[in-house]
């Protein structure tokens, strides 16, 4: 029993500095870690970058700099670090291999952080999808809804299929379709069209309105309108024209349309047919 007891003090005095060493290495490298990445991230604010690169970048610094101090500690230990780097890489190889779904949405992260297809603040549909770009991770990128649900999508789901981005370009047209009745007058409701129009502060005036016939539908004269206006205005010149181009239409006496159907009703005398 003394032997044992001489023996594991010798052991304890031997390893005690290395495992005290390892402790305080963790402690303060993990801090230094936290440190660095803060440090990278305000300098990428600073400098005004992509607010869609700051998360990535940041956390990349971190991660890259926490296994370096792991490797760190273990070399306080006496572990070759060649052997250990060779142990990990055929870890990470492994459950690369059972992970290669997210590797691959990794990827696709990676690639729209490069090309830019959206950034963060756009408006996007993909997938079925619509929402803002709240936040773009490495592997998943996360949507807010405009009832503010949260959509959280794959970066390769994104990837694979078609991405359309609504705030891409500074303006756009709204599309808007406004049908009238046959006996009314065309030239009339456009005007009435074109005074409504001029009257809503958020289309741009420095631009001409579409106002088109589009359709002859079944029970109505269709018009197509097209206003230019900011990006960021889109729903605001929508919600006016479709209310105030009603009270106009109810003021000069022009009638929008519903679908009607007429039903005729025949009586068959099958005595009389006899």
């Amino acid at each position: 029993m003394e032997n044992y007891i001489d023996e594991g003090v010798s052991m304890l005095i031997a390893y005690a500095p290395k495992i005290l060493g390892a402790i305080v290495t963790l402690i303060i490298g993990f801090w230094i870690a936290r440190v660095l990445a803060n440090s990278v991230r305000k300098q990428l604010e600073k400098r005004n970058a992509d607010p869609s690169l700051i998360p990535f970048l940041t956390s990349m610094v971190l991660i890259l700099i926490k296994v370096l101090v792991l490797l760190s500690a273990a070399a306080l230990f006496g572990l070759e670090v060649t052997s250990f780097v060779a142990i990990f890489g055929a870890l990470a190889f492994a459950v690369g291999m059972a992970l290669q779904g997210n590797l691959s949405h990794m990827a696709a992260g990676i690639l729209i952080l490069f090309f830019k297809p959206f950034k963060v603040g756009d408006f996007i549909v993909t997938q079925g999808y619509s929402g803002t770009v709240k936040e773009i991770q490495i592997f998943t990128t996360i949507l807010t809804t405009l009832d503010n649900r949260v959509i959280i999508i794959p970066n390769g789901t994104i990837t694979s299929g078609p991405l359309e981005n609504l705030t891409a370009n500074p303006v756009r047209k709204v599309p808007m379709t406004f049908g009238i009745g046959y006996p009314d007058d065309i030239d009339k409701a456009r005007e009435v069209i074109k005074k409504v129009a001029d009257k809503c502060p958020h289309i741009d005036h420095d631009k001409p309105v579409d106002i088109l016939i589009s359709e002859l539908g079944d029970s109505s004269v269709n018009f197509a309108v097209r206003p230019w206006c900011k990006t960021e205005d889109f729903w605001s010149v929508h919600f006016y024209m479709q209310e105030n181009i009603k009270k106009a239409f109810d003021d000069e006496g022009i009638g929008i349309p519903f679908p009607q159907r007429d039903i005729h009703i025949y009586n068959h005398n099958k005595e009389a047919d006899a």
